[in-house]
Parts: structure tokens; sequence; C-alpha cells
């Protein structure tokens, strides 16, 4: 393995009633608080109106940015930063899922810079400070409540990009499984597939010597694998949502990549679809990785043999490496599929006549991928795999 330095200084708060922890939180970093959500399922569910008879308790004072949007847009982080910048917030508190928490490590960093926030996306300027913040996590999927990164789109431009600093780690992230109940069927769908997606980025290397960061993510797989297809037809279900919480924030906190770097080429392809079309992340994810996989199945066919026995039992006996990680591509289809999670672009009535555009955007920064090296014409395959 590679050598490694392993850093996260997020505060991890776990459990039924955790909300409560706010008033021990929040004073520490201040009482001016911007409090940023999505769409409204908050105030729905009772989360917003809890949120903030905790936040009066404390007096602090609370302003707020609603509507976030999926895919987080650069248009409303402006508008977070100038919230910021006029109320002199001391604080921010994202309430609800990843894009939530993108959108308010953004805020931020912005909020404390001269400049336009889309630097810090697209590598024009680097943070060199940034407001505190928490989260109080309703969805569980992408992590970044124990993480530093971003994702951030620019519908103007039709641009969509990660970005991350040491300085966007939240200070705190509260996590009660209860929150997540009420999270409808297919975005838990979508959550159970991109978390797993975070996992099988982490896998696809090519360092040697990995056996325990091997069995790390295979156990976090498997645990998915194993509570998923229950919690799709039980989704009120405390125990189940709790054991997929935490494989959520496990999945991509840093802890899976200790001594090597993944992949990550096929988040980059489907931050390219979902600029152009807009379509749910973890769709994309689906329907694009088991193509990812196939199509660079020659660089290490091992590394799936080895997922495929592993994670879906495929008996290797009198195979060749091809076979057994084949049979291994459509055993990850085929569990996708079995939990209702789209196969196609066309199930987003996608087809091929913006799939040069959305090549290109994947490769305005050069060839990418960890595992192996993409170009545009491999971007082209699987996407044309993928219709």
């Amino acid at each position: 393995m590679q050598n490694f330095t392993y850093y996260n200084p997020t505060k991890l708060i776990f459990g039924k009633d955790t909300l409560a922890e706010l008033k021990n939180e929040i004073p520490q970093y201040g009482k001016k608080v911007l409090l940023v959500y999505g769409g409204g399922s908050i105030k729905r569910n009772g989360i917003y109106d809890r949120t903030m008879a905790t936040l009066k308790e404390i007096g602090a004072e609370v302003l707020e940015l609603s509507g976030v949007e999926p895919n987080p847009r650069i248009s409303t982080v402006r508008k977070g930063v100038e919230i910021c910048k006029q109320a002199g917030i001391e604080v921010l508190l994202a309430v609800g899922g990843g894009s939530v928490i993108d959108c308010t490590k953004a805020i931020a960093a912005g909020a404390l810079y001269d400049g336009d926030p889309w630097d810090f996306v697209i590598k024009k300027a680097i943070p060199e400070k940034a407001l505190p913040f928490g989260t109080v996590l309703t969805l569980a999927a992408t992590g970044s409540e124990m993480n530093s990164g971003s994702v951030i789109t620019n519908w103007e431009t039709h641009e969509k990009y990660g970005w991350g600093s040491p300085l966007t780690f939240p200070k705190f992230s509260i996590l009660d499984p209860a929150h997540t109940i009420t999270v409808p069927k297919n975005q838990t769908i979508y959550g159970i597939v991109d978390m797993m997606s975070h996992v099988l980025e982490s896998y696809f290397h090519n360092v040697t010597n990995t056996p325990l960061q091997d069995r790390m993510c295979e156990s976090v797989l498997l645990t998915v694998i194993e509570a998923a297809p229950k919690l799709v037809n039980d989704l009120e279900n405390y125990e189940l949502r709790e054991t997929i919480l935490l494989n959520g924030t496990i999945a991509l906190n840093g802890s899976l990549q200790m001594g090597y770097r993944g992949d990550w080429a096929t988040h980059n392809i489907e931050h390219a679809v979902s600029a152009v079309y807009d379509i749910p992340h973890a769709g994309g994810l689906a329907i694009l990785f088991p193509n990812w996989i196939k199509h660079t199945l020659a660089t290490n066919p091992s590394r799936m043999k080895q997922l495929a026995v592993r994670l879906f039992g495929v008996d290797p006996q009198g195979k060749s490496d091809e076979e057994v990680a084949l049979e291994g591509i459509g055993a990850l289809r085929s569990f996708w599929s079995s939990i209702g999670a789209p196969s196609r672009l066309a199930d987003y009535e996608i087809d091929d006549s913006r799939l040069e555009e959305i090549a290109d955007k994947a490769i305005a920064r050069g060839e990418f991928g960890n595992f192996q090296k993409l170009k545009k014409e491999d971007v082209l395959r699987i996407l044309q795999a993928s219709l």
C-alpha cells in the first residue's frame, strides 16, 4: 500500500433523539445561524419545527436559505454567501441530505472570500478560511456529513464538478435514523446505490497489498446488500434505517481509502450526464457503473473477480478471471435492478443526441480515472453501452 495520512475532524453524533445535541454544539461557534435546507420535506416531517425549537432554546438568531436543489447550483450558493455577508452569520446549519450539505460547504467557504465561490469549484482559487458549520442529516446516501467534499452545478454553463478543502469538514454531524424513516422509496433506493458506488470507486485501484482495505470495502457492501432489499419493502423499519445510515457515512469518510486512491471516473462521467440532463446522481451511477467496470475490465480483471466471488458468491471453478468478473458485473446489475434502480439512460429518456456534449464535459479537464485513464473515446463507448 502507499503511505498515507488520515485526517477527519468531524464529530459524529449518531442515534435516536440526538437532535437535542444542537444545544451543546451550536453555541461553540456563535448564535447567528444560517439554516440551509431543501424543498420543504423537513417542514412536513417535523424536523424543521424541532430544529427551530432547539435553536430558540439557546437564543440563536436564525436566518434561512431554503430551496437547495438535488444537484445544488452555484446560483443558490451565491444567495447563501450574500446572506452570510450581509447578516454577519457566525455558523451554518445544514438540515437535509448530501445536496444541502454540499451547498452549505460552498457557502461556508464563499462567505469569507471576496470573489465568486465558483472559483473554488473550478480550482481558480483555494479557500483560505471558512465559516464553521454543522449538519443534521435526513438522507442516507452521499457521506457528505463526514467528509470535506462537495459537488456543485453551474446550470448556466452546464458544468458540474466536485471540489473540497480541509476547511470544509463539518464541525459536527447529527445522525438520527428516525429522521430518515419518511424518505420515500425512490430516494431510499438512490441513497443505497450512491453509497455502494462510493465503495466501488474505492475498491477499483491498482495498489498492491491492501487486504484489510479490501475486506473493509467488502464488509460495507455485504451489509448494504443484506439490508437494502428488506428496507425498500419496509421503509419504516428503524433498525434497517440505522444500518443503512451508518454504512452511508463509512462509505465516504475516508477510512476505506487509507493507503491508496480509488478510481472515481464513473462519478466524473455521471457529473457530466447530470450537468446536461439534471437526472438524479445515483440513478446515473446505477446505469453507468457496470458498463464502466466492463469497459476497464482488461486493466486488472482479478479485482472484479475477487469482488464477484466474495460479494456475490460466483463460483470461479473452471472459469477465467474475465468470465468470473463478467458474472459479477451481471450480479451487480441484477441486484440494483431488483431493488428498483434504473439500468439504461433511456429510463430517463436520454438518447444518443447529446453524447458528444456529455463526453466533452467529462473530459474537459483532461484524461481521468485512477484505475484506468479514460479518453473521450472511452467515455463515448461507456455512454453508448449505457443507452
